[in-house]
């Protein structure tokens, strides 16, 4: 059972889908889990597939759109700010508690891509997560800064330029998440990149929630987070780390592992790249059941 919500996040209004397991019974409580879709997602897509999931092994589960983008509030439109999806998570987690039917005490977070870099950044402080998974994890900040940070110091010229044109009333500037069409697609794109494509820009996935974009200026608060701030000190809850054999971005996954000092899990999806985890049955078959297990023993 799916239900159409709204919750609070300061002044703005979240939207979100609550998914209730079988059987759903008012008065019992049940473990919460809080799933975070990728840059450019929304709640309907593979968010919402892991949310659904986990509420048919028995957990209540919560899919939200991140605030600017999708159908929650946020000005201006499409910003992609980790400090503000960060936050997000905590005020999922507020909502969960106002449910009488949620145990305060067992609420868990899943996020998705960079999704599972913002979770992993939000438990780090935020205790009333009890347990925290990743399914092809990313650090978002790590990979737009790239391995030359030498190399971003134009890009945050550019920004600074684009935000003193936005400040005399010029247009905003947007990039693209993906290739937005197929036309964009040669040699030279990435595996990632590809996938990308066929899973935002077409019947497979594509929501008209998910515009495949996101404000230029977004790059600066991008190339200033980082998901491990505080991952060997302050992150005490299990982890459990979802990553195909194949991804081209296992090595945030790895990275994770590594410098987290509590309990952990790498477990590896064998022959998945990084967008198979997103909605291929026989893939997300295998990371749901691991997460039953994981947040059935940690919450």
């Amino acid at each position: 059972m799916k239900k159409s919500i709204t919750f609070k996040n300061d002044q703005l209004n979240m939207a979100g889908d609550l998914y209730l397991p079988v059987g759903f019974d008012e008065s019992n409580n049940y473990p919460a889990i809080v799933t975070v879709h990728p840059g450019g997602g929304v709640k309907e897509q593979t968010a919402g597939l892991y949310a659904q999931n986990l509420a048919n092994q028995g957990f209540v589960a919560l899919a939200f759109d991140a605030s600017h983008q999708g159908e929650s509030e946020g000005e201006p439109r499409l910003l992609e700010d980790p400090a503000a999806r960060v936050e997000d998570v905590r005020a999922a987690v507020d909502y969960l508690t106002t449910l009488p039917f949620v145990d305060e005490e067992r609420i868990g977070a899943l996020g998705i891509c960079a999704g599972g870099g913002y979770s992993v950044a939000a438990t780090q402080t935020e205790r009333r997560i009890k347990a925290v998974a990743t399914v092809s994890a990313v650090d978002i900040g790590a990979m737009f800064r790239g391995e030359d940070p030498a190399a971003t110091l134009p890009t945050l010229e550019a920004v600074a330029k684009q935000r003193t044109a936005e400040a005399m009333g010029k247009e905003s500037m947007f990039l693209n998440w993906a290739p937005h069409s197929l036309e964009e697609i040669n040699e030279n794109t990435s595996v990632l990149m590809r996938e990308a494509y066929d899973y935002y820009r077409t019947s497979r996935a594509q929501h008209p929630h998910s515009t495949n974009q996101f404000l230029f200026k977004s790059l600066d608060k991008i190339m200033a987070f980082q998901a491990t701030t505080h991952i060997s000190t302050y992150l005490t809850q299990p982890l459990l780390l979802i990553v195909g054999t194949e991804a081209d971005t296992r090595s945030y996954s790895e990275q994770f592992y590594a410098l987290s000092n509590g309990p952990k899990e790498l477990f590896w999806v064998e022959g998945a790249t990084h967008i198979d985890m997103y909605d291929i049955p026989e893939y997300v078959g295998q990371a749901v059941s691991k997460l039953t297990t994981f947040f059935g023993e940690n919450l």
